[in-house]
């Protein structure tokens, strides 16, 4: 029999008990389906991660101040117990340790940015001019702080695009006067936009000023200890010398800050290259057990159609046994059935790709998951259908083929 003749007789068989073959079908159908849209959700999910690393930086660390701003039972601790990073910090880790390029102290808080009749309550930091570099910023118009401006406490602001929309609209903010807070600041520039972060938030939404500015004008009343800043942040210039850089770090501060052996540290070092690697796990992780589902699936579907030709191999055992006596060999007899089995997976693959890539689809528009859906997936998908009727139906065509003629005929 060639494969013409192969493939019309596994046409007829099937067709013969067409509900039998739908039903054992389904059970390709939803693995293949599970495949394409679990593998899909797992690498969309994979690349904003990707995402993530390009956003924050992998050769970045952030040193941020120990302690607290509450002890226990309530009392408010005094400022300096929560400042315990200074400007002459940053300047030492950009000194002495070699593999820092950028060193950026910075302050933060919240305030409410007011153009006319217009406000909006957003997030100022004052920053140093690395601070740019570190965190991939780029002037969109207008232009950046002067040097003198750092060290002067200038009343200057540069917006970020979603307090620049909400507060100007379609008007040009450069020259013009915000007040946050009560002090009236001038517009000397706006921020290319950067859209949603890797955690979800906002980017866009916030305002810079002067390190300086934010020390004397932003926080002024609360009376900081001299040079103190919230936050340090670190490039280091190349990727593999992150560890290092961290630890030479945590050991200058250690002896700045006059700490001693066994005492806690009144600062903390975060790796965002560690974190990213945190999250890249846990959702491999999260890929694999999705997999593991879809995989399944696919393995019920496929006992289903080896249960199926084995039921198949048994009622037409008078029929093997009259194709055997007009001339068909084992090997006719195996690929027939072979055949069957693989156009019952082939036509489940089929319909099951088909409803994976609609199901991929809503999953991205309704669920509002990330989804990467491409045809590596799609062959993927295939391969599994393939593969799933092969080894599933050897079995049964090989029962098939090694039946004994004689006996055969003899079945009723």
């Amino acid at each position: 029999m060639n494969f013409f003749e192969v493939l019309r007789t596994a046409v007829f068989a099937l067709r013969g008990n067409w509900l039998r073959s739908a039903l054992t079908s389904l059970g390709v159908i939803i693995g293949i389906a599970a495949v394409i849209v679990m593998v899909s959700v797992g690498q969309g999910t994979q690349s904003e991660i990707d995402k993530l690393v390009s956003g924050l930086g992998s050769n970045r660390l952030d040193i941020s101040s120990g302690g607290g701003g509450r002890g226990t039972g309530g009392v408010r601790l005094s400022s300096s117990s929560f400042f315990t990073l200074t400007e002459a910090d940053a300047e030492a880790i950009r000194n002495e340790v070699p593999e820092v390029q950028y060193v950026a102290a910075s302050l933060r808080g919240g305030t409410q940015a007011v153009y006319a009749e217009n406000n909006w309550s957003t997030q100022w930091q004052g920053v140093q001019p690395d601070f740019f570099d570190i965190n991939g910023w780029t002037i969109g118009s207008g232009s950046n702080f002067e040097a003198r401006d750092y060290g002067s406490g200038a009343k200057s602001v540069i917006l970020g695009e979603t307090v620049r929309r909400s507060l100007f609209g379609d008007e040009d903010a450069i020259g013009q006067t915000v007040r946050l807070g009560r002090v009236p600041y001038t517009v000397i520039g706006t921020l290319n936009p950067k859209g949603q972060g890797g955690f979800g938030q906002d980017q866009d939404d916030v305002v810079l000023v002067p390190l300086e500015t934010g020390r004397r004008r932003m926080l002024g009343a609360m009376g900081l200890p001299n040079g103190a800043v919230m936050q340090i942040a670190v490039g280091v210039g190349r990727a593999e010398d992150v560890s290092y850089a961290q630890e030479q770090i945590e050991g200058l501060l250690r002896q700045r800050h006059k700490i001693q052996p066994g005492s806690d540290d009144d600062f903390s070092v975060r790796n965002i290259a560690e974190v990213v690697a945190t999250r890249t796990q846990t959702t491999r992780l999260m890929s694999l057990l999705l997999g593991a589902v879809a995989t399944i699936s696919l393995i019920v579907g496929g006992i289903g159609i080896m249960n199926i030709m084995l039921v198949s191999v048994t009622e037409r055992i008078r029929e093997i046994g009259l194709r055997m006596a007009v001339g068909a060999g084992p090997g006719d007899i195996q690929r027939q059935f072979l055949a069957e089995a693989m156009l019952i997976s082939l036509i489940g693959g089929a319909l099951g790709i088909a409803i994976g890539i609609v199901g991929t689809l809503l999953v991205g528009r309704i669920g509002a998951l990330p989804v990467a859906l491409n045809g590596q997936v799609i062959a993927l998908a295939a391969g599994f259908s393939i593969a799933t009727g092969l080894f599933f139906g050897y079995y049964p065509a090989r029962k098939a083929s090694q039946l004994d003629p004689i006996e055969a005929l003899r079945q009723q």
